[in-house]
């Protein structure tokens, strides 16, 4: 007889099967084995559902690809081997619950299906969670089915809504997130630069600023009502103040005011602390960073990586602190156990704890080079929690100048105890440590160190956000969770929605359509019941929270969420049939551009193009098409035509009359219009253009990996080099490549 442990992935079940001796069979699942139909496949149509109250729906719950096979072989092994107790170890939260769910129903042949749960894969947790196992947590298998069942609804009924726009698709948290990223970009858009004057001098390596002003002062600088002391409008006035320091070459020091700053440490890393500190640190992606953690856990290195909770456990910080004493010295340490987990607030998961090392004691870790650097960041931030506060000397300074009325100032500080930082120190670069040289003594002069320069610049418009920034946005608004802010920006990017630019997240066309044109749409007076309002989203995640602990009833909470969405839906229909989208006016302004007057009536009537409703605009479009009304090109596809000539560095002129045009501004535009005529045509020429050295160098390297001859792989495609094949043959012999490649693989396990 054995025993059979389910596990999501396959690092985790190698790790945990190094803990567990003979008798035990450890397997993956690989993720969700059974989810709702997904759009496209072959239970599409029973992929909604109607909806009963004091019921949750029961829908048709399907096999996600390739996991059908997965389960059956695990089965087939199963029986195999007598099992006669099945462990079921995904992970400890509410997607964990919901696969674990669908395990138990799956394997509910065999004699005993535990669940067990740990939020570190540790021989001692896991051996603990054995000893302990459990019931499937029903609460937390409801929120799950909620959060899909308003995702599905959400996603489906406002997406097939969106197309109308020609956009792909909207989504409960997604659609929020895009409004904070467009919204930004509105207020760079309407920023206006205010040009302003200051100036700054040196001095012992402190920077000093001047005081131009005071609030009372007519020509006093202001910024969104805030005030700035060391700006101007009046450059003459600045420049007279600079003749006059260069002209002295010093400044003297007229008042001191001691103090001291301490600095504390932060809490242990949550998700998105975490994400934000290796975006800052490492200058990592998040998605980067989400792969490198998700490799720490499985490997046993760290604790569960998905959680808001800042908590830790007693153990852990008591042995952490030990480390610190012995590396650092007693007064490095926090005066006493410090416990960041009392803070309760109601946007916060608490289910897991903090992300922090199991084994305090390994400051250091055998793993490739990234792991190594994200662990070592996860430690130090764990060591630091439970450190004393760094300590800082600070001097705030009010110097003058001979012959100026103006007052200058500065600020010195060193520090004098690193506490904390000690283990951030190689991330800070130089910190100063001692005071400047020549002291603080009424009267002192202090020359400066070089010549004292104007500053000219603009107020700059709001940051775009990045990678990071929206995530600390989304926790603080309460939309999403840790298991879903990496894949919510990622469904941003992949839909076109969003580009990252380096590190900032810019909305394209289709994104600020989506939220300007779209989503208002959804919008009331209340601003609670708007669908993709920043409130309404919250109190739905919220909501799935009450849920996951048992405090509200699923069904319940499904029903009034069906409710409202029913009736913003309609509103949003009836908004929608009141005014035609962008796009359709687009079209029939192109069409009607150039027309003759008989044959404009005929189609627009009485009608006002500027005063048209959503209605009035599908009857034109349609009455357009009865009568063949051609349209000219659309300035998306005469852009496309512009950039596919200037990538094969043909001449416009040439294409256009080989094809037997004029010029572009006369191409016809639609589906069947001559521009769509020319863009295959470019597209063709493009396809049959010589293939670029990536590709070339991708059939290079994959010819290698199946120690095939070169000839062998041109063959498969009938090309007879590397230097004659063409784009579109090597991209084709790219994909056979690959998946031969693939099925070597398969066969080699």
């Amino acid at each position: 007889m054995s025993n059979l442990v389910i596990l999501e992935s396959g690092a985790k079940a190698s790790t945990i099967k190094k803990f567990l001796g003979k008798g035990w069979i450890v397997q993956a699942c690989n993720g969700h084995v059974q989810d709702l139909p997904s759009r496209g496949s072959k239970d599409s149509s029973k992929s909604m559902w109607p909806s009963t109250e004091n019921n949750l729906p029961d829908p048709l719950w399907s096999w996600t690809p390739r996991a059908e096979n997965i389960i059956q072989k695990i089965k087939k092994s199963a029986k195999k081997s007598n099992v006669e107790e099945v462990y079921i170890a995904t992970d400890p939260d509410r997607e964990g619950e919901f696969i674990a769910w669908r395990l138990s129903l799956i394997f509910s042949e065999f004699n005993s299906i535990k669940r067990i749960t740990f939020n570190e894969i540790t021989e001692k947790a896991v051996n603990q969670a054995i000893n302990n196992p459990k019931e499937i947590d029903m609460a937390l298998v409801e929120a799950a089915m909620v959060r899909r069942f308003m995702d599905r609804l959400v996603g489906y009924e406002c997406s097939n809504f969106c197309r109308s726009w020609r956009l792909s698709s909207m989504g409960r948290v997604q659609t929020p997130t895009l409004g904070y990223i467009v919204e930004r970009e509105i207020e760079r858009d309407i920023h206006n630069p205010v040009e302003y004057h200051s100036i700054n001098l040196n001095s012992n390596n402190i920077d000093f600023k001047v005081r131009l002003h005071n609030k009372n002062d007519e020509e006093g600088w202001y910024d969104e009502g805030k005030f700035y002391p060391d700006r101007t409008y009046n450059k003459e006035y600045a420049e007279q103040i600079i003749d006059k320091l260069n002209s002295e070459k010093c400044i003297i020091l007229k008042e001191v005011k001691a103090g001291q700053q301490k600095r504390k440490p932060q809490a242990p890393f949550t998700t998105d602390t975490m994400l934000q500190a290796a975006n800052n640190y490492l200058g990592w992606s998040i998605s980067k960073t989400s792969s490198v953690a998700s490799n720490l856990y499985q490997n046993g290195d760290i604790t569960y990586i998905r959680t808001d909770s800042t908590r830790t456990n007693l153990d852990a910080r008591k042995n952490i602190r030990k480390k610190i004493e012995t590396k650092f010295g007693q007064n490095f340490l926090a005066e006493k156990i410090v416990d960041y987990g009392g803070k309760k607030n109601s946007k916060v998961q608490d289910a897991h704890e903090a992300i922090r090392p199991t084994n305090p004691d390994k400051e250091n870790i055998s793993a490739e080079n990234d792991g190594k650097k994200l662990y070592n960041l996860i430690w130090n931030r764990f060591a630091a929690s439970q450190m004393s506060d760094s300590i800082r000397e600070r001097r705030s300074l009010k110097m003058e100048c001979r012959g100026i009325e103006n007052e200058i100032y500065g600020t010195s500080s060193w520090r004098v105890h690193s506490g904390w930082e000690a283990v951030f120190d190689s991330y800070f670069g130089n910190v100063v440590t001692s005071p400047p040289k020549i002291g603080f003594e009424l009267g002192n002069i202090w020359k400066l160190d070089e010549v004292v320069r104007l500053l000219t610049d603009f107020t700059k418009p709001p940051r775009r956000f990045s990678e990071s920034s929206i995530i600390q946005k989304m926790k603080k608004d309460g939309i999403g969770r840790p298991s879903t802010y990496v894949s919510t920006i990622s469904k941003l990017v992949d839909r076109k929605y969003i580009i990252k630019d380096k590190t900032a997240l810019i909305p394209t066309d289709n994104g600020k359509m989506l939220w300007i044109e779209v989503v208002p749409h959804y919008t009331n007076k209340d601003r609670e019941n708007n669908l993709f309002a920043t409130e309404f989203t919250s109190l739905m995640e919220s909501d799935l929270d009450s849920i996951e602990i048992g405090k509200v009833d699923a069904a319940s909470k499904w029903n009034e969420f069906v409710s409202s969405f029913d009736k913003i839906q309609e509103i949003a229909l009836i908004k929608k049939r009141q005014s035609p989208t962008l796009r359709q006016k687009q079209f029939i302004q192109n069409a009607i551009n150039g027309m003759d007057k008989e044959t404009m009536k005929k189609i627009l009537g009485s009608k006002d193009i500027d005063s048209i409703s959503g209605e009035d605009a599908k009857e034109i479009i349609d009455k357009m098409n009865e009568l063949n009304v051609t349209v000219g090109a659309s300035e998306k596809q005469v852009a496309l035509i512009i950039r596919l000539l200037d990538k094969l560095s043909l001449d416009e002129e040439d294409v256009m009359n080989k094809l037997g045009f004029n010029e572009i501004s006369e191409l016809t535009g639609g589906r069947n219009g001559t521009a769509s005529t020319v863009i295959g045509h470019l597209i063709d020429l493009d396809n049959n253009s010589p293939a670029t050295e990536k590709q070339k160098e991708a059939i290079i390297s994959m010819s290698d990996n199946l120690t095939f001859e070169m000839h062998v792989s041109l063959e498969i495609v009938e090309a007879e080099s590397l230097d004659t094949i063409t784009k579109k043959d090597a991209s084709k012999l790219i994909g056979i490549l690959k998946k031969k490649i693939s099925q070597t693989k398969k066969k080699k396990k």
